[in-house]
């Protein structure tokens, strides 16, 4: 089977109008080991250096860093270097009827749910970025016809989210909702995973918000910029067992409309992006703030330069 080695760097800095007295921040940078995805190296250097770092992992697995800066700084700056290794998913078929799937997690007196099962419930309701409301359930039914499988119903949804939304960076910011976004159908990745998950949501499937990268190529003929990536996100859906088949779960990029493979490289996952912020913290003093982001995603034989953040 073949592999795909990338190397990412994903630099965030933030600078501060006053001092910052004290800072707690919590990183998650740092890719997930998954079934078609190692993370065969990965370092993060903090400046200034940090107090109390701490390496643990998140309610949800994720690979996390919590850390404190307990002196006066002006600036935050946090590079994050990871080495990959992708091989091509395995994406059966073979789904049960959409109906099915919902039914499996739907709640019914005296039923007992398998350990993946109850797992998964967790995100069959509303978070902080995710809404379930009759417009979303009436966009989805429309794309979820009877009987119809569940990985087609999947497609069938990221692909109407695909033509019928428009990509604007400048139509959104972080906090815009998603009723909003459904009502101007336009906005970035992070607006079209929140609402794919309100419809999933609202038709009673089990569905995640994934953060994590993609891989871009340049125009024809030119080189590839360093640090013009950005963080990308996706959604991934539940397909609980049935007739003997093991639980799993199908990734859709609706930004895109393709199932992720090869070129998603994932850092990890929640009920929406609040869950999974790439830096999130708390901190005294600071006043006005600014952040630039700089991320780059390149295959190995690209990348012979770069070294690593330890």
């Amino acid at each position: 089977m073949s592999e795909y080695v990338y190397h990412i760097r994903h630099d965030t800095h933030y600078a501060y109008s006053q001092p910052v007295r004290l800072s707690h921040q919590m990183l998650r940078l740092t890719p997930r080991s998954l079934p078609w995805q190692i993370c065969t190296s990965h370092g993060i250097a903090i400046t200034p250096e940090p107090q109390n770092l701490r390496l643990l992992l998140d309610s949800f697995g994720n690979p996390m860093q919590s850390f404190s800066l307990e002196s006066d700084h002006a600036d935050l700056r946090a590079i994050a270097d990871s080495w990959v290794t992708l091989t091509q998913r395995q994406l059966s078929p073979l789904t049960p009827p959409w109906e099915l799937a919902r039914g499996k997690l739907s709640y019914q007196a005296g039923q007992f749910l398998l350990p993946d099962d109850l797992e998964a419930t967790r995100y069959l309701f509303e978070s902080a970025h995710v809404r379930i409301k009759r417009e979303f359930l009436a966009y989805a039914m429309e794309s979820f016809t009877p009987g119809l499988s569940l990985l087609d119903g999947i497609q069938a949804l990221m692909t109407r989210i695909f033509r019928e939304f428009t990509f604007d960076p400048l139509a959104t910011t972080v906090s815009t909702p998603v009723t909003d976004v459904f009502a101007t159908r336009r906005g970035v990745c992070q607006d079209f995973a929140h609402f794919m998950l309100s419809c999933l949501r609202s038709l009673g499937l089990a569905a995640r918000y994934v953060s994590g990268y993609l891989l871009t190529e340049p125009p024809p003929g030119q080189p590839r910029l360093i640090g013009a990536d950005a963080s990308h996100a996706w959604v991934s859906v539940y397909c609980p067992g049935v007739d003997g088949q093991a639980s799993s779960w199908i990734d859709a990029d609706p930004t895109n409309g393709i199932f992720p493979d090869t070129s998603h490289i994932t850092l990890g996952w929640g009920r929406d992006f609040l869950d999974v912020s790439p830096l999130r913290g708390v901190l005294i003093g600071g006043g006005q703030q600014t952040m630039d982001v700089a991320v780059t995603v390149m295959p190995a034989h690209e990348a012979p330069g770069f070294g690593f953040a330890v």
